[in-house]
Parts: C-alpha cells; sequence; structure tokens
C-alpha cells in the first residue's frame, strides 16, 4: 500500500446508503400521494422496484451530460408512474419535490462507515467528490453527521464537471494542492468512480458491497466489499 496522503470518497451508495433511504421515502410517498388506490396495477414494492430503475437510467443520462437536473428530476415519477400502467394527468402533482425534500432528510448510512470515518480522519485529509446535487448532497451529509468528517467537498454542479470526467478530480486535487499519486480514490460506480479516477492519475478502491462481476478493464486497484476492509488495507 502507498503512503497515501489524501482520500476522496463518493458520497451516494458508497457512505450514504441511497437505496435505503430512497426505499423508505418512496414507501412514505406511496402511502401520502393516495397511490395505493392503483393497486390494481402495482403494489408499494413494485413502485420502488420501478423507480429504481428509471431513476439509475436517467443517472445514467445525468452522468453523461444528456440530460439536465431539471430533466431528471422532472421525469423520474413521470416515466415511473406511467411504466407502471397511469396515464400522465394520473401523476400526483408535488410528488417529485416531495421525494427531493424528504429524501435527502434520511440518515442511513453503509455499515462501518463511522468506525473507518474515526479511524481515517487522524491519519488522512479526506474529501468527497460527487455528481450530486449541492443542494441535495449537504442535506445528506449534516443530518448523516457525515460533514465534520471531511475538508473538501467538490459536487459536480460547483465545478462544472461530472465525474467520470478526469477534470473534476483535477479541480479537486488543485483545491487542495495535492499529486494524483498522493492520493486515494473510493467508490461504488466503475465508469464515474473507478475509470474517473484512473484518467486523472489517481488509484482507486471499488466498493463492492452487492458483489457484482467487475467487469473494467484493467482492474480498479484495489477491490472491497465492506467499508471495515479500508482499516486494515490503510
Amino acid at each position: 500500500m502507498k503512503p497515501y496522503k489524501h482520500i476522496f470518497f463518493d458520497l451516494d451508495h458508497t457512505l450514504w446508503d441511497f437505496e435505503k433511504n430512497s426505499e423508505e421515502t418512496l414507501y412514505t410517498l406511496y402511502h401520502e400521494f393516495g397511490l395505493a388506490e392503483y393497486e390494481q396495477l402495482f403494489d408499494r414494492d413494485s413502485f420502488y422496484r420501478k423507480y429504481k430503475f428509471v431513476n439509475h437510467l436517467l443517472w445514467d443520462l445525468y452522468n453523461k451530460g444528456k440530460i439536465d437536473q431539471k430533466e431528471l428530476r422532472e421525469a423520474r415519477f413521470v416515466k415511473t408512474l406511467t411504466g407502471l400502467g397511469l396515464e400522465p394527468h394520473q401523476v400526483p402533482a408535488g410528488i417529485s419535490e416531495a421525494y427531493t425534500d424528504l429524501c435527502p432528510q434520511k440518515t442511513a448510512v453503509f455499515p462501518y462507515t463511522f468506525e473507518v470515518l474515526d479511524y481515517l480522519k487522524p491519519k488522512y485529509g479526506l474529501h468527497i467528490i460527487t455528481n450530486g446535487f449541492k443542494d441535495v448532497q449537504y442535506i445528506k451529509m449534516n443530518g448523516s453527521k457525515l460533514t465534520d468528517y471531511f475538508k473538501e467537498i467538490v459536487t459536480s454542479e460547483c465545478c462544472g464537471y461530472k465525474k467520470p470526467d478526469k477534470r473534476i478530480f483535477e479541480h479537486a486535487l488543485d483545491r487542495i494542492q495535492v499529486r494524483p499519486a498522493d492520493c486515494l480514490m473510493i467508490g461504488d460506480n466503475l465508469e464515474c468512480d473507478i475509470y474517473g479516477a484512473r484518467e486523472a492519475g489517481l488509484d482507486q478502491v471499488f466498493f463492492n458491497p452487492e458483489k457484482t462481476k467487475n467487469k473494467l478493464s484493467p482492474k480498479p486497484t484495489y477491490h472491497i466489499h465492506c467499508l471495515s476492509e479500508l482499516q486494515a488495507m490503510l
């Protein structure tokens, strides 16, 4: 293991448990917006699974610069609910805004998040690089008590580049005045986090809690399934 000086973390799906927090939010909205009246078409679990699928596709388009923030937020519930059988006029007004307000307030993080951050903070400079929207990410981090662990929080919205564009990593390096060789990037997304960091000259840790097959070549510098593994590595 190299003597790294700074560690960059992705936020969603790496520290902040997006899937758990989103699931709780969607179950709440299912009842609050009266979607149970369409139970002949879908139940709350089908609603969650369809939203997860649609949201993943839309975020992929957003990360590739094919849609913007406004289009992503406007489309996700329309595509979800029409995909489940509703007509466009049946999509409840305000449901997307309600999701945007409620979900970031959820506080679930991955197992060992705080133990690992407590271990790493005295030894390294810790920073965040995220494609998430600035206002939302700060709410998540503050609510989950993550903010105080990190010196720099770099969002794609603020610097103008999205992962995997190496310029967002270069922007982060410039902010802290450090060489790529002194840094390590930890994230769950092979394209955005791992490929992007490699292109910028950073070593990478692929966080893969679901143990999905790694199709990236060459392979990430390191590969873990639980955040607790970082303590043995670093």
